[in-house]
């Protein structure tokens, strides 16, 4: 990846993954000591450490992720602190992170701020916070803050664009142009000590976005290093090289066997009481919900992770609601930040059918995210570099996001962005409630719970 980037017509800056795993209940494809963070730092030039999510064993003074942080030495350390305050966000930040993207409501991102870090305001295609953080802005000015977008499909990137659209979305909601093109380009510069960028001045790297008008905020012009490579939001010709991915990073999706019908079921509780993943659109948050999962008023249905690194055959079960699904079942390789197979299916009894041919079908493609209704697949998307990444071109893979939602609407999905929400629902450092191959989590209290209550 760090030798692809370095041919791309864009300033590309490497951090080191903090978090593989992201705590002890994901099964990653490897496991990242201090030694192999200091030698993505050291031998790739990374310019720091990446995303510190473990947030309870930073705060508790876990020995090895204080030598992690201390391999940045005088680069950044970003971090990632959901509804972190208090006394333990200070023990956060007293250990050497920097930085925070995770601001649930303004007066937490305030408090952050007030203390020295920096905040970023998130739009993307799930975590849509930018507008509800931006009083901390408005009412306290623009240092400390940047924008960014942590997770953006295709399609949304080809319709509104990137960090221009965050700048379009603050100024909408009364930002002046100046502080949102600001936020936009030199505050985010200088936190990641790219000091050759974010100014139109003599000695600094011409990397320039050109607007015809600040309405809107569509670039006309994009240069990189003072050459032309894009003009009414086209990508010249010849401008971006064309890089084989490695033989390496394919067929990586490896499952100890397909799981069965059987593997797939989850029994309800004998009370019929159970812990369900709360989901809703425009928030990666969930809420731990207890609900009778027999009850037909109640939406709910299957959720399942199946590892597919080291093909251990381990399968965490248990029930979400938010989805609206009432039939099939859709499931993805893209899944924050173990990346193992997520899979979504119906309540009733076809439910785990077609949530285990679904998983078949992802792991026969190498990786991707398919609609499966009565053990057929209606619809996918294939990502065969490491089961995150596809061959095609931007426009093209946007054209196939379109289709398989627009396919899962059929399902009774009513949620945004459903496969994006699914991808972070198996991430176990958000609270409150996640999902994992090891089983379900409980983020609060930092631990795995049964489903049954």
């Amino acid at each position: 990846m760090v030798d692809a980037a370095e041919q791309m017509p864009f300033t590309f800056g490497v951090a080191a993954s903090s978090c593989v795993p992201a705590s002890p209940f994901e099964s990653a494809g490897a496991a990242f000591t201090p030694t192999d963070v200091k030698k993505i730092i050291d031998e790739m030039g990374a310019i720091g450490v990446a995303e510190v999510m473990n947030f309870p064993a930073v705060i508790n003074g876990d020995p090895m992720f204080r030598e992690i942080i201390k391999t940045a030495g005088w680069r950044r350390v970003d971090g990632h602190a959901p509804g972190l305050t208090g006394r333990a966000l200070d023990a956060y930040l007293a250990a050497g992170v920097e930085s925070c993207h995770e601001s649930f409501a303004p007066d937490e991102a305030h408090e952050k701020r007030q203390k020295g870090m920096w905040v970023f305001l998130r739009q993307g295609s799930v975590c849509q916070d930018l507008v509800e953080l931006l009083p901390t802005v408005l009412h306290h000015g623009p240092l400390c803050s940047a924008f960014c977008s942590d997770d953006r499909e295709p399609d949304l990137l080809r319709d509104e664009g990137h960090i221009n659209h965050c700048i379009r979305l603050a100024v909408e909601a009364g930002l002046n142009e100046i502080d949102a093109l600001l936020i936009g380009s030199y505050f985010p510069a200088q936190y990641h000590n790219f000091f050759h960028l974010g100014q139109l001045a003599p000695g600094y790297q011409a990397d320039v976005v050109v607007f015809d008008t600040l309405t809107g905020f569509r670039p006309s012009m994009v240069l990189q290093r003072g050459r032309v490579v894009a003009r009414d939001g086209k990508i010249l010709p010849s401008v971006v090289p064309q890089v084989a991915a490695p033989k390496s990073l394919y067929n990586r999706v490896r499952l100890h066997h397909v799981p069965s019908v059987a593997e797939m079921t989850i029994e309800p509780p004998t009370s019929g009481k159970a812990r369900v993943i709360g989901v809703a659109s425009g928030t990666v948050r969930t809420t731990s919900l207890i609900l009778d999962v027999n009850d037909p008023a109640n939406d709910i249905a299957r959720i399942g992770v199946v590892e597919r690194h080291k093909a251990t055959g381990r399968i965490g079960l248990g029930y979400v609601s938010g989805y609206g699904i009432t039939r099939g079942a859709i499931a993805s390789t893209v899944a924050h930040d173990a990346h193992n197979i997520m899979v979504v299916g119906a309540r009733d009894a076809s439910g785990p059918a077609d949530m285990a041919a679904a998983v078949a079908r992802v792991a026969e493609m190498g990786g991707g995210q398919v609609v499966v209704v009565d053990g057929k697949v209606i619809a996918e998307v294939a990502l065969p570099i490491a089961g995150l990444i596809s061959e095609k071109s931007l426009p093209e893979v946007a054209a196939e996001i379109d289709h398989v939602v627009e396919v899962a609407r059929t399902l009774g999905i009513t949620l945004d962005a459903p496969f994006m929400s699914l991808s972070f629902l198996g991430l176990s450092v958000i609270p409150d409630l996640r999902i994992t191959d090891h089983g379900l989590v409980d983020v609060n209290v930092f631990g795995v719970v049964p489903v049954a209550v």
